[in-house]
């Protein structure tokens, strides 16, 4: 498996396929050839479909600026190697120089057709971690009396703490811009900032638990609300679910008076299972629906939460199996191919249930039945057979019926 580097990446919304993978590809591009004056680019599928709405065609141009470059949208050609395609063609003085394909494959990250992803991503060399399911890694971690965080450590180092640290002091900084920012979401749906209504609604009789709801939810939707603004998050794993680890770390830091130290190697456990994710299924939307988003978001912070109050191994596993099981079949349908409705409050919901797959995992972890290497395939599976018009294309779903006023 990869770095837990290629999990969270500190960068600029709304969508981490759409806008980040495309933004590196064109560096990349640029990096390669700085002979070019002149880039040519042809998206193609999900990038095609949605990538007005996610701003595809506004970041490769920035990216590629003060060079001429072109963007066309291909809605026909099939992509039967990821529905996130891309050809980049570099040119000098209207001559070909090279034609690269490349495939956006979810939380910014990228792949070269034909090219091992470790010739131009510093860290997406896929033997850092020797193990590839939680069984190996639940069983060295046995073996050798370690902790998930530890495990992580043993593999990447303690320089992999620095980078966790700034991705976590990144992570409350969105929220706190969230929180104190209002008005009206960029695009055609109008939709308002919700985040500090939200976060200040307080009632004199509410509940413990009404208050719990109100707050994680308040700072998901803060996240959100910043990712589809184009504002600065972390991929967790991706920008459209960047807020659902978040919001239930800051809440229980804030209750619970957890110390950074103790939130960042939560952060590391729940990497450890989002990179397993990634490693055998998916984390695009494009590819496997909203489920391979919101769902593996869900299981991080689910696991990392289980970390964060010191619960056993078979626990993490539980509470993540149960996360992402219930996500099972999660399409996704974004309303005018921008992330906000219903993706916003989806982090908000993930969050919550984050929080119930914790307590389950507390009392019933002696009595599961389902590995979570099992549901990681059945989720990736059952990606696979979810009509196109489900995964991120804005051609099913609440993107069909909705109609813009």
């Amino acid at each position: 498996m990869q770095s837990l580097r290629e999990i969270y990446k500190i960068g600029r919304g709304p969508s981490s396929s759409h806008t980040m993978g495309p933004e590196r590809a064109i560096n990349i591009m640029r990096e390669r050839f700085p002979e070019a004056d002149e880039f040519k680019v042809t998206l193609y599928g999900s990038l095609s479909n949605t990538g007005k709405g996610h701003g595809t065609d506004t970041v490769i141009t920035h990216t590629a600026s003060p060079l001429k470059c072109s963007v066309e949208w291909d809605e026909k050609s099939a992509c039967p190697v990821h529905p996130n395609t891309m050809d980049v063609t570099a040119l000098k003085k209207g001559a070909v120089i090279a034609e690269k394909r490349i495939y956006s494959v979810g939380g910014g990250t990228i792949v070269f057709d034909g090219e091992p992803p470790e010739l131009y991503e510093k860290y997406a060399d896929d033997s850092i971690y020797p193990h590839n399911s939680f069984k190996e890694i639940s069983e060295y971690c046995k073996a050798n009396n370690l902790r998930l965080w530890q495990y992580a450590e043993q593999y990447e180092g303690k320089e992999l703490f620095g980078y966790l640290s700034e991705v976590w002091e990144r992570m409350k900084q969105t929220i706190h811009e969230g929180l104190t920012t209002s008005g009206t979401l960029p695009g055609c749906l109008g939709t308002q900032r919700r985040a500090q209504k939200l976060y200040s609604q307080k009632h004199i009789d509410e509940s413990a638990q009404t208050k719990e709801n109100r707050l994680v939810c308040s700072y998901a939707f803060a996240t959100g609300e910043q990712n589809a603004s184009g504002g600065i998050i972390v991929t967790a794993p991706t920008c459209g679910a960047c807020g659902v680890v978040p919001s239930v770390l800051k809440y229980m830091q804030d209750t619970r008076g957890f110390t950074d130290e103790q939130i960042v190697r939560a952060l590391a456990a729940g990497g450890i299972i989002g990179n397993l994710i990634k490693k055998n299924a998916s984390i695009s939307g494009a590819e496997c629906g909203c489920q391979a988003e919101i769902g593996s978001a869900c299981s991080m912070a689910a696991a990392a939460l289980a970390e964060l109050f010191d619960m056993g191994l078979g626990q993490i596993e539980y509470a993540a199996e149960v996360a992402m099981e219930h996500h099972l079949g999660l399409t996704c349908d974004p309303i005018a191919g921008l992330v906000q409705i219903p993706c916003i409050e989806r982090n908000a919901v993930a969050a919550m249930r984050a929080i119930n797959a914790l307590s389950l995992a507390n009392f019933l972890a002696d009595t599961r039945k389902i590995s979570f290497d099992i549901v990681v395939k059945t989720m990736y599976n059952t990606g696979k057979d979810l009509l196109n018009s489900y995964k991120e294309t804005s051609s099913g779903g609440l993107a069909k019926y909705y109609e813009l006023e």
